[in-house]
Parts: C-alpha cells; structure tokens; sequence
C-alpha cells in the first residue's frame, strides 16, 4: 500500500504540480526558523495538466526533470499531493485502547462502507487526530482515500524525473501545514481567527476556510488565470507560451490594463464573493476576519486592494517565504515574485519536519 500520509521525516522536496508548471522547494533549518535551500519553478506545456489531472506524464517527467537540474538539488525523496476533488476524507470514531496494528487492521475491515470503490482499486491511509469529544474512550481518526491510479500516475511522473515519491499527500492538508507560516502576517497572528485561504490557479480556485489553524471548510471551482492568458492570446494574437510569457513579464500594449487585466481583475473578486456565499450558506459562519490570496493570480498587482474593497474584509497575499533564511543560491527577488504561487509546495517541503 502506497501511503497518503507519512509517519517519518526524511529529508525531501516538496513538489507542486499545477496545471500550468512544475514547483518545487526544499527546506532546511537554521536554528529556529526555516531556510530555503533550493526551488525552481518550470512550465508545463498546454495540457499536459488539465484541471489537476496529469495527461500527458511523460511532459510532466520530463518538466520534473528540469526543475530538479534548474534547483541544483541532490535531494532526490519528494513529497507530491493529489487535489482536494480526487480524495475521499471521513473522520471515524474508533476506541481508543487499540495498538496501531489493531487499529489498522480494524480500519480494513471497515473501509468499505466510506469508500464507493473497489478496496483493490484505492490507496487507503489514516491519522489519529486524537480523543473524540463526543465519545468517551474512543479517538477520532481521519481516513483519506484515492482512487490508485491517481497516486500512481503522479509516482510515474516523479520517477521519470528522476525523483522518489516518499509522501503522495492532499492538497488540502499540505495548504493547512503552511497556514503556520503566514501568522505574523494575519491578525492577531491568527490566534482564534477564521481566515479564508484563496488559491486561484491556472484552472481552479481553492478555498480554504481555516479556524484557528485548522481547517474547517474546502471547495473547489473552475476558475483561474488560464483565463486571462486565452484572452491575451485572442486580442493579441500570441501563442499560448507568449501569452503566458508576456502576463509574467509585461509589455503588452497600453490598453492591456484597462481592457484585459481590469475585467480579469473584476472577475476574480466577484468569484472569492461566490466562493464565501457558498461557504456561509453551508457553514454557521457568516463572516471570516480575514482573506489570504495564493496562487499564481495573488501576485496580480493590487488585486488585494481590489478584493478587499469590494467585499469589505481585509485582505493580503501570502508569503510563506516572509520569516525564512535563503541560501546564497536563492535569488530574493525571484522567490518573492513567486512566494504567493508556493504554498502547496511549501507545506509539501514542511512534511520534512512533520510527523505525518
């Protein structure tokens, strides 16, 4: 069995696969605060990730590749994740005098009535949260379930570069491990806060509702920046690679701002509204204190100041990177441009010093 969560702590890199590149980052320790010590983000071709599918693996191995050439890294472990949409997660009660093979074995037997698929066709994992409030003597434990082939394709493109998957986590769970790293950033450095975490990427847009760290609420939507890079590719007439280029580094016409970028802008606040209707209709929430913005849109100039006027709640782009070291081989610009895009990769590279 492949497992979803791991229980060592390895050296590894933390490896992001998105629908447009590949990211990865690797971290270190000095003293008591996190060091980068390598990361690379290399593009993905047309496709070959659609809506966080891997299609085209070989396109994927071969872009893995680079980026582990481009990062200079001779770590070869690696964590990956498979999207929030592709896993099934239940937290079960069971007692709490089992030993760990019991509670295993246990968990086998009773799968089968949370998981709709064959048990041979799922990779099956678990994590003991601790006691259950609600029953006394037993703990409550989170039970993670993919479909195998959604493991093994991400397995098969990390070995064809030249990689190991030591850790196939959930994307979800990897964006709740870096939360800890954008406190000083938030109010009252979060403590007993409810913050919304909006990763909108090239194709989909994640919210993340968290409470004190933990996270509470998630849902997935079809939206993000591959949007803005069709539109630049129509009115311009540039190929995918140059539209995407030209978004990145600038000098399209004048009237890119106002009559591209401006919409494009106008259309993402109105879907983190969307996104935080859906979430207070179907929560007992009907507020959130504050709004993170990740993913490769956040670094949009002044789309947080445009978010955060039109829905009236403060908002900022993350930056993982803020309280950490670099290495002399990180370029501080780069990683800083980039900071918003690396949440998922950052919380991949954290499993080094996690139990899970």
């Amino acid at each position: 069995m492949f497992q979803l969560f791991n229980r060592t702590a390895p050296p590894l890199i933390g490896l992001d696969i998105s629908s447009t590149s590949v990211k990865l980052l690797e971290l270190g320790q000095s003293g008591n605060r996190y060091r980068v010590e390598s990361y690379a983000v290399v593009p993905l071709p047309q496709n070959a990730v659609e809506e966080k599918n891997i299609s085209d693996v070989d396109a994927v191995g071969a872009a893995i590749k680079r980026a582990v050439s481009r990062a200079g890294t001779r770590t070869r472990n690696a964590a990956v994740a498979v999207a929030g949409s592709a896993v099934i997660t239940k937290v079960i009660n069971m007692p709490a005098n089992l030993s760990d093979d019991e509670l295993a074995d246990q968990i086998q037997l009773e799968a089968d009535q949370y998981i709709p698929y064959p048990r041979e066709e799922v990779n099956l994992d678990f994590e003991v949260m601790g006691q259950s409030e609600k029953q006394e003597g037993m703990v409550d434990v989170l039970l993670a379930a993919s479909r195998s082939e959604n493991v093994d394709v991400r397995v098969a493109a990390l070995e064809l570069g030249g990689l190991n998957a030591r850790i196939v986590d959930v994307e979800a769970f990897a964006m709740e491990a870096a939360y800890s790293l954008l406190a000083s950033q938030l109010p009252d450095n979060g403590v007993g806060k409810t913050i919304a975490v909006i990763d909108v990427g090239a194709t989909m847009t994640t919210l993340s509702v968290s409470h004190d760290f933990k996270v509470i609420y998630t849902r997935e939507q079809v939206f993000g920046g591959k949007q803005l890079t069709d539109e630049i590719m129509r009115r311009y007439g540039l190929s995918y690679e140059e539209a995407g280029l030209a978004k990145k580094q600038g000098g399209l016409p004048d009237n890119y701002e106002p009559e591209v970028l401006q919409p494009f802008k106008e259309a993402m606040a109105q879907q983190v509204s969307r996104s935080l209707q859906f979430f207070f209709s179907s929560s007992q929430h009907n507020s959130v204190d504050h709004i993170v913005l990740a993913g490769g849109c956040a670094s949009i100039p002044g789309v947080d100041a445009l978010i955060e006027d039109k829905i009236g709640i403060t908002a900022s782009v993350a930056n993982p990177f803020a309280d950490m070291s670099l290495t002399s081989r990180i370029n501080p610009e780069a990683i800083r441009s980039d900071a918003s895009s690396l949440m998922i990769a950052c919380g991949l590279a954290m499993r080094r010093f996690s139990e899970r």
